[in-house]
């Protein structure tokens, strides 16, 4: 998984041509570390296709608190530069590749969060 901040964010996921999964995580959350090693692979799996970054909200609160990101670990999808899915809470593997897939399936007509 790549790290992205608030000054790569545009550049690393608004610009992707590719859909962007991105785990919002902080040091100190336990369900974050747990999801760490899980990204990794789908992001290995997966990386032809997309693009699986981290941005570190203590580092980067800016990106955080533009996108509403209230609790931890949060994943969303972009699709040419616009959220379309949004999860929270741990995530198993099963979960995170049927969010990427529905993420590439669906029309892109904004944002949901479930």
């Amino acid at each position: 998984m790549k790290p992205v901040t608030d000054a790569t964010f545009d550049e690393l996921v608004t610009r992707s041509a590719r859909p962007v999964l991105v785990d919002f995580w902080a040091p100190w959350c336990t369900n974050c570390r747990r999801l760490a090693p899980i990204l990794d692979e789908l992001a290995a799996t997966h990386r032809e296709t997309w693009e699986v970054l981290a941005l570190n909200i203590e580092e980067n609160p800016r990106t955080a608190l533009n996108l509403k990101v209230l609790s931890l670990p949060t994943v969303m999808t972009f699709v040419e530069g616009a959220a379309v899915e949004r999860r929270s809470g741990a995530l198993s593997k099963a979960q995170l590749a049927q969010l990427m897939t529905a993420t590439t399936l669906e029309p892109q007509t904004g944002s949901r969060e479930t």
